[in-house]
């Protein structure tokens, strides 16, 4: 059951490195492109571990373990009419290969990216500096709240 129009939604993203580059998802709505980080919604039902298994599977082709929590937000409009949570898990690529075609029409490509090359990107929620600070340690940081983190356009 999706969440009526102003309550909370629950979306799941996975930190994957391959060849030690972040695997990003591209998305383009009209002349507009932007990345995220693999995931979606959890559905019903579904624990936050398999809604996370399912869509990086779907969005890119690859198998995952769940290993940790990372980051927590909140993605709120400023009408407060769409409110996401924001759940960011790193996670190890177990299998699969990057697919050419996802299976969300909504994904059209892949980025492998260099930490280092986030804030150039246009990434929502807009991790792009925690992002970086945790790879530059290795990802070995404790999980944290970021609060509410807004991009004009998000999803």
């Amino acid at each position: 059951m999706a969440a009526r129009a102003g309550e909370p939604r629950i979306r799941v993203a996975a930190v994957l490195l391959l060849d030690e580059r972040l695997v990003l998802v591209r998305h383009e709505r009209e002349s507009e492109v932007y990345h995220l980080l693999p995931g979606g919604g959890v559905e019903a039902g579904e624990t936050l571990e398999q809604a996370l298994l399912r869509e990086v599977g779907e969005e890119t082709g690859l198998l995952c373990r769940l290993d940790r929590p990372l980051f927590i937000n909140d993605t709120i409009s400023p009408d407060a009419s769409r409110h996401v949570v924001n759940i960011t898990f790193l996670a190890t690529v177990t299998g699969g290969t990057l697919s050419e075609h996802a299976a969300d029409r909504r994904v059209v490509g892949h980025d492998l990216v260099d930490p280092a090359d986030l804030p150039a990107l246009d990434l929502r929620p807009p991790l792009a500096s925690e992002l970086a600070d945790a790879a530059g340690k290795g990802f070995d940081v404790p999980a944290r709240y970021l609060g509410s983190l807004w991009v004009e356009g998000s999803a």
